[in-house]
């Protein structure tokens, strides 16, 4: 006959492990959080520069931001296992604040109404899309496949229309990439439980790495979703 564990003793490690768990998506969702606030902290100044006349912000430093943006992702996404956790930490922040360079260009191109319209709608998708991912009980890997694929293609399709300027092409690139950024948040955020919830199997390093590269998930989840919210409504300045 099994002996009887303690109830309070089980009710502890519940408790324990629940705190655990918490301790997680408070880590994961506070560094996606970090790395919006650099973004629209550096967006919000370069653009100003760039207004004010002070900064010139060309082409060839986006396309710099851009291939440095990818190659910080390739690495945070194929060598998180092989670096310091704060080191994936600081690759993360350059990373947002790169892309708060390349993201100024929507601070100059549209309206301050439009900016705040499709940031609202985002935040509040987002904030559904992950909650469905997190408490839903269906395995959502197949959306996370589907939804993958149609970002290969939104990239191909996107590369194409930079030369035929087609815009019936670029809104069905918008509706689709809107589509396909909200299965991935719901994707993305189920695979954060799994990791909160795997968090005592593992060691703290390994969690903090992990989380890190969730993190940047979700932030691609969010920051995607609202450029392509943001040129749906968009209201072009004068």
């Amino acid at each position: 006959m099994k002996p009887m564990m303690d109830p309070d003793a089980l009710a502890m490690r519940s408790e324990a492990r629940a705190v655990g768990v918490n301790r997680v998506y408070n880590f994961i969702y506070g560094w996606m959080a970090a790395g919006l606030a650099v973004s629209g902290l550096v967006a919000w100044m370069v653009a100003n520069a760039v207004a004010t006349g002070s900064f010139q912000l060309s082409s060839g430093t986006l396309i710099v931001c851009l291939v440095a943006e990818i190659a910080l992702v390739f690495a945070l996404s194929f060598a998180i296992h092989k670096l310091a956790p704060m080191a994936a930490a600081a690759l993360f922040m350059v990373y947002a604040a790169l892309n708060g360079v390349t993201l100024s260009i929507l601070l100059l191109v549209y309206d301050i109404g439009t900016i705040q319209t499709a940031f609202f709608a985002t935040a509040g998708t987002f904030a559904a899309m992950a909650v469905f991912g997190t408490v839903t009980k269906r395995d959502l890997s197949t959306l996370g496949r589907v939804c993958m694929m149609a970002v290969i293609g939104l990239i191909v399709a996107s590369l194409v229309n930079v030369f035929m300027r087609n815009t019936g092409l670029q809104a069905v690139i918008c509706y689709v990439g809107v589509a396909a950024f909200v299965g991935l948040t719901a994707y993305d955020a189920q695979k954060v439980r799994e990791l909160a919830d795997a968090a005592d199997r593992l060691d703290a390093p390994t969690v903090a790495r992990l989380g890190i590269l969730g993190a940047l998930q979700l932030y691609l989840d969010f920051i995607n979703l609202f450029i392509y919210l943001v040129q749906i409504l968009g209201r072009s300045r004068e």
